[in-house]
């Protein structure tokens, strides 16, 4: 009996003993996690700021579930497809041509976005045609796929594809346009493609006057795992893309993309503000290859007048239209790429990032036409 009560005794002991050990480490590893260890599943902030060049290079960002399948522009384009529909279902039951029916493309075509200017010279070179006798008057389908023909070969071949450096310095994007067309986010969505492209990406909040701007952008950084340089409120714009360029090239980053205020293009000083940014940007070692102007096209005409204006002060290279699966009409890229002869680069057709897509003007036109 006595050696039953011993071995239970000893029994015990051990079993205390074992329990003090794991709370004991339970304990060190709470402490652990209280200074900082990284808790699994999560991505540390990359974001930095010019004064904090030290931090390492960050994570390459994972895929992003919302990129992994590429938007139906025909299900996205669905109001401007549905404009134009009626219309052309009217010509294509013609018996023949006539001049109420170059009335119906006219309607359409003006109704669509397309412009006065663009729609009487498109339609004009279809009346040569059907003078010529390139086209017959008796073949209202056939005039449709000239109509088609035409507004592909208006853009001339264009990709939607953007230019990058040598490599001897960071490329630098600048993206400018008036206040609420998207640039921010146009910004954000690109950070992630091209950090998921593998390349090295800052960017610089260079819209120092809008509220939370610089918030709203280093939330995309944090996302893209790409790095930020921000100036305080009010900051000299330029100094920012300086800033950013400077720390591109001294961490070998290969591209920067810069933001900017969104200006009213009907400022003659806040232009000039701008063509000074420009200045800054493509100063060495940066490498301005693009600049992008961000237009909203459910603006319609007024993009155009946007256009010229912001294309004979920074010398825009190519367009960004976002929101193009709202209640824009669609014919504003036709009346931009006629008038200004501006490449549209990419075009927006949703709200995840994977719905930034370039602009495939064979496609666009396409759906156009249903």
């Amino acid at each position: 009996m006595t050696l039953v009560i011993v071995l239970i005794v000893v029994a015990v002991a051990l079993l205390v003993s074992a329990g003090l050990v794991v709370s004991t480490r339970s304990r060190r590893g709470a402490a652990l996690e209280g200074r900082g260890a990284p808790q699994p599943g999560t991505l540390p902030s990359t974001a930095s700021t010019i004064s904090a060049q030290a931090e390492p290079e960050p994570e390459p960002s994972p895929r992003f579930e919302a990129e992994a399948a590429r938007p139906v522009m025909r299900d996205r384009l669905g109001r401007a497809r549905g404009l134009l529909a009626g219309y052309f279902d009217q010509v294509r039951g013609r018996k023949g041509i006539d001049d109420a029916t170059f009335e119906e493309l006219e309607e359409a075509l003006i109704l669509a976005d397309v412009g006065v200017a663009t729609t009487t010279r498109v339609l004009g070179d279809l009346r040569d045609k059907l003078h010529s006798g390139a086209l017959s008057a008796t073949d209202p389908t056939a005039l449709l796929q000239a109509l088609q023909d035409d507004l592909v070969a208006m853009f001339d071949g264009d990709v939607g594809s953007l230019a990058y450096g040598d490599g001897d310095g960071p490329t630098v994007w600048l993206f400018v346009g008036v206040n609420g067309v998207g640039k921010t986010t146009t910004i954000g969505k690109l950070a992630l493609r091209e950090t998921e492209s593998g390349r090295s990406v800052v960017l610089a909040a260079g819209d120092t006057f809008r509220a939370a701007a610089g918030e709203q952008l280093e939330s995309w950084a944090e996302r893209a795992g790409a790095r930020i340089v921000r100036g305080s409120d009010g900051a000299d714009p330029s100094s920012v893309i300086f800033d950013a360029v400077q720390h591109a090239a001294s961490r070998r980053a290969g591209l920067v993309l810069a933001d900017t205020a969104g200006r009213l293009h009907t400022k003659v000083n806040l232009m000039d503000e701008l063509r000074k940014v420009r200045r800054v940007a493509e100063r060495p070692p940066g490498q301005l290859t693009e600049v992008l102007l961000v237009l909203d096209a459910t603006t319609g005409q007024n993009g155009v007048v946007q256009a010229r204006q912001f294309t004979e002060a920074v010398g825009v290279t190519g367009i960004v239209l976002t929101k193009l699966d709202g209640t824009a009409k669609g014919g504003v890229v036709l009346a931009i790429r006629s008038e200004l002869g501006l490449p549209i680069k990419l075009v927006g057709v949703g709200e995840a990032p994977a719905d930034l897509v370039p602009f495939d003007p064979a496609e666009f036109v396409s759906v156009l036409f249903g």
